[in-house]
């Protein structure tokens, strides 16, 4: 019989292609996939479709990408600008290192347009990674694929009729978190710091932790006015009370999975407790299942521990 920690370690190889690897082929066909340009505020616009969502500033001065999602996608994601601008992409900007965020970064690059992303997630792209909770190691990308622009704290972009703010978090998701404020426009692309109506996965291998993401969307909630609008880097167009929703969420049971670890509870006696019980019906329908997700959780405390 399956012990909790052997289950664990079976998760669906769905799950790692949906956040990590580049062999897309075998998990997923793309054929399927439909991308849609969402209006969201001003000249922000948000794409759809599978692996991060995209945001996309287009105006008088150029098409402002934030994320790409999987390579396979580039000429669904080109046809969706293509209803908004007749422009090509100019810059895009990388939230974090994952593939299904950054997957599609050579393909841009290749036709001219500027890859932008904090200094750490070149680093990360450009060597070997190896992340511990899919066990699994994940080759550096083409040269062409890194960004050649880099910030370690923030970087502003003036476009578009726009102040587009891009500031690093301390590490939350992984350690090269990046949110683009849009700041006349009112809408923050906030990456995978928020999973609107999933549970998150946090990328402990990479420097995350569940206090890292919890620092960083209360660190979020003052920059948001009812009228803000999220866009999150999983699931539908969110708001203030939707992010506040989301960080009661993490806070409720990030607490009650440190009082059994304080108590002296097993990571096998703290999945049985059902920590996440109340929060299931709605978050636990994604692709990280509520066992998964307290793994994570309770990893991470004992780690900082």
């Amino acid at each position: 019989m399956f012990t909790n920690r052997m289950k664990l370690a079976l998760v669906p190889l769905f799950v790692v292609l949906f956040l990590l690897t580049g062999s897309y082929s075998e998990g997923q066909d793309f054929s399927k996939v439909q991308v849609e340009a969402i209006k969201v505020s001003g000249n922000v616009y948000m794409l759809t479709g599978t692996g991060g969502n995209i945001g996309i500033s287009a105006g008088k001065d150029c098409v402002f990408m934030v994320d790409a999602s999987y390579a396979p996608l580039t000429g669904k994601i080109k046809t969706a600008i293509g209803t908004i601008s007749s422009k090509p992409p100019k810059f895009v900007v990388t939230t974090h290192w994952h593939q299904d965020h950054t997957g599609g970064n050579e393909n841009m690059a290749r036709e001219g347009a500027i890859m932008v992303a904090h200094e750490n997630v070149r680093k990360r792209l450009g060597s070997e990674q190896f992340v511990e909770f899919f066990n699994r190691k994940i080759p550096p990308v083409l040269e062409s694929a890194l960004p050649i622009i880099t910030f370690s704290q923030d970087i502003s972009f003036h476009l578009n009729g726009d102040d587009i703010f891009i500031f690093h978090v301390a590490p939350a998701h992984t350690d090269g978190d990046a949110v683009v404020h849009f700041r006349k426009s009112n809408v923050i692309h906030v990456g995978d710091l928020y999973f609107n109506g999933l549970y998150p996965f946090i990328d402990l291998s990479a420097g995350g932790s569940v206090d890292g993401v919890i620092a960083a969307i209360k660190q979020l909630n003052v920059l948001c006015d009812s009228n803000t609008k999220i866009i999150p880097g999983h699931g539908p167009l969110s708001d203030k009370a939707g992010l506040e929703t989301y960080l009661k969420m993490l806070v409720t049971i990030r607490d009650r999975i440190a009082n059994d670890i304080k108590s002296g509870k097993t990571l096998d006696e703290v999945i049985a407790s059902k920590p996440t019980r109340d929060f299931d019906p709605i978050w636990g329908k994604g692709f990280l299942k509520p066992e998964q997700f307290v793994k994570i959780v309770y990893d991470s405390l004992v780690k900082k521990k």
